[in-house]
Formats: structure tokens, C-alpha cells, sequence
């Protein structure tokens, strides 16, 4: 059961194929030159998704020969669709870029029919946008499953009935991390509450400290950022108020330590993470291989391996052995499918709503 529990940042993992589209044949990579791959995310230095996406394709320029360029668009939003046509127009063979482009993937990569583009955390609309988007390869993570174990464990841990969630910006990829983690949370304590709060970016930790902070003043005592850069706040807070964090994307438990950064890492019992550099590692290795299938996408979930909580020793100095059994159980009850858990997607707007209004403090 431990295994399931476990994250490594580096390793093969098997996926579950969720055909959405169809291909002639696989993107092929290979050639007298190396493969050049570009990419884009806003800034890195999150210790989160950012770096976690930094850290695969690192692997493939180290273990695959790849020339690399990993290109920061910043937080001006309106630079997002010029940076990849940019990209496209430099002759990249494959660009790698996060949900918020999924639009403009389905708008320009058609025009770029000998570039591969790969997007992670979310997929296109291969039906409504059929051979435009037959070059446009999208890997989604089943994050409810593992903020669902979140917030069981954080239920689980709460000494006040009370726990929070910081987003960064509403977007529907947060808001199914936000379903889980209440799902979970109700599960464990039927009458737990949850406070909610987004930043309304995804830099700007002062602003989530500040959120988080009035979080704990509502006596949330255990508090989970889906944030990104702007989640360093809730481990700030948690420092000043002696309550716990729950991470996101990377062990940020061990990175902070790594780093020297203790205090961090000690209110950091664990965090919720997406094999995201894996996941573009392979990738990478199977166009490599000209194995890769694009015009699909695939699903990552705790049974793949694709996300789950980091166990480490943070964890265990935090959480006791009766608690971590009792997690690693449910965790194993997920993967095998006798726990459902409910995502976002698809999901009513009033059905959220009222999900949200349940727990609310």
C-alpha cells in the first residue's frame, strides 16, 4: 500500500489511455539533429507545478539528448498566445505548454502541421475541433483522487472541525482539486468545514498568506494550497500560527528542507502531488521513439501512479501511525475503485455550489 503512496520524481508510469481523437500514425521524432523542445510555463521558482514540469523535460536533454529552451511568458496573460506562436514560428519540433493554452492550441496548431504539441493538465476538444488539433497531444491528472485523499487526511488531522483550501485562480483544473478535497474532507468527518479562498493569481504569496491567515482565524487549522507560487503564503501562515499546510505538485516537504528551509518543511505534513515531469519525460521518450500517439489524451490517476500524497519524513512526524494507516487504506480502496470519486468536470454549477455552501464556515 505504500507504494501507492509513494512519489518519485523520476520513473516509468503507466497510463490509461482515454482515446479522444485518432491519428495516422504516431509522431515520430529521431533525425541527425537533436530534438528541440520548448517549454512554456510563466515563471519557474514555484517549487510546484512549474518546476515539477522544468524537472522532465531536464531529464530528456540529460537522458535523451534534447535540446531544451524553457521559456517564462511571465504573468502578463495577454503574452501567453504571442509567446507561443513565437515558439511555433522558431521551429521547435515539439512545444509543452499547461491548460491555459489549451485554447490557443486548438486555434494555431493546425497552422503548424510538423510541430507536436503537447499539453499538460488539461486537453483539447478533439471532437469539435477534429485534424486541427491531430498534432495536439494532452495529458489530464485525476488530481480530485488525490486531493480527495487530502482532504480525508486533513479531516482526519483537524483538531478544530475546521480546514481550508487556497486556489490561485478559479479555473475548472483548481476547482476539481477543490471538489476532492471537500469530498474527501466530508467523508472523513461529516461535519467538517471548509474555508475557501483564491488569490486571484498564481504569484502573489502575500496575498495567500493573507487569505491564509484569515482562514485560521475562522479556526481552520490544516490548510491545502492549489495555488502555485502564490501557496508560499499558507506555509508562511502556518509558521506564524503553528497550524499545518498541505503542498501541491512537488514533496515540497523535502524541497524545502533541501533548501534549509526547515521551518517550511516542518508544517508541510504533505502535499498533493501530479507526476507532472514524469509524465512529459515520457512523452518525450516515446517521440523519441516515434511511439507517441498524438490526437489522444490520457488520464493519470492514483491507480497509474500519476498522483498522490508524498510520504516522507515530515509526513510521518506529523500524522499518527493510526491516522496513516487509515489513509494509506482509503488511498488503496480509491485505486482499486471501491471509493468514486467525483470530479468537477461535468459537473453542475449549482451541484458546486451547493457542494461548496455544505462545508462553508
Amino acid at each position: 500500500m505504500k507504494k501507492l503512496f509513494k512519489v518519485l520524481l523520476v520513473g516509468l508510469i503507466t497510463f490509461s489511455l482515454v482515446a479522444c481523437g485518432s491519428t495516422d500514425k504516431p509522431a515520430e521524432g529521431g533525425g541527425d539533429k537533436p530534438v528541440k523542445v520548448a517549454l512554456l510555463v510563466q515563471m519557474l521558482g514555484d517549487l510546484s507545478f512549474n518546476d515539477s514540469a522544468k524537472v522532465g523535460v531536464d531529464k530528456a536533454a540529460a537522458d535523451l539528448g534534447m535540446d531544451v529552451k524553457i521559456i517564462e511568458y511571465g504573468t502578463d496573460v495577454s503574452k501567453e498566445e504571442s509567446s507561443l506562436i513565437d515558439a511555433a514560428d522558431s521551429g521547435y519540433d515539439i512545444i509543452i505548454a499547461p491548460s491555459n493554452f489549451a485554447d490557443y492550441y486548438e486555434q494555431h496548431a493546425k497552422e503548424y502541421p510538423d510541430t507536436t504539441f503537447i499539453l499538460f493538465d488539461a486537453t483539447v476538444d478533439y471532437d469539435a475541433n477534429g485534424d486541427d488539433v491531430k498534432n495536439v497531444y494532452s495529458i489530464v491528472y485525476s488530481a480530485n483522487e488525490a486531493s480527495f485523499a487530502a482532504g480525508y487526511l486533513a479531516a482526519k488531522k483537524s483538531e478544530t472541525g475546521v480546514i481550508g483550501f487556497l486556489g490561485g485562480q478559479e479555473a475548472p483544473v483548481i476547482n476539481d482539486f477543490l471538489v476532492g478535497y471537500i469530498e474527501g474532507a466530508k467523508l472523513a468527518n461529516p461535519d467538517i468545514k471548509v474555508a475557501v479562498s483564491f488569490v486571484g493569481n498564481w504569484t502573489d504569496s502575500a496575498k495567500g498568506k493573507e487569505l491564509t491567515l484569515a482562514m485560521n482565524n475562522q479556526k481552520a487549522d490544516v490548510v491545502f494550497a492549489a495555488a502555485g507560487g502564490a501557496g508560499m503564503g499558507i506555509f508562511e501562515a502556518a509558521i506564524e500560527k503553528g497550524t499545518q499546510s498541505i503542498g501541491v505538485d512537488f514533496d515540497q516537504a523535502t524541497v524545502f528542507a533541501e533548501q534549509g528551509k526547515d521551518d517550511f518543511a516542518n508544517v508541510t505534513m504533505t502535499s498533493v502531488l501530479k507526476n507532472v515531469g514524469d509524465s512529459l519525460f515520457r512523452a518525450l521518450e516515446l517521440y523519441q521513439k516515434g511511439e507517441l500517439k498524438v490526437g489522444q489524451a490520457e488520464t493519470l490517476g492514483i491507480k497509474e501512479n500519476g498522483v498522490g500524497l508524498a510520504d516522507n519524513k515530515f509526513y510521518e512526524a506529523a500524522v499518527s501511525e493510526e491516522i496513516r494507516k487509515d489513509v494509506a487504506d482509503f488511498i488503496k480502496k480509491i485505486a482499486d475503485g471501491e471509493v468514486e470519486v467525483t470530479s468537477f468536470y461535468g459537473m453542475e454549477t449549482s451541484t458546486f455550489t451547493e457542494l461548496k455552501n455544505s462545508v462553508r464556515p
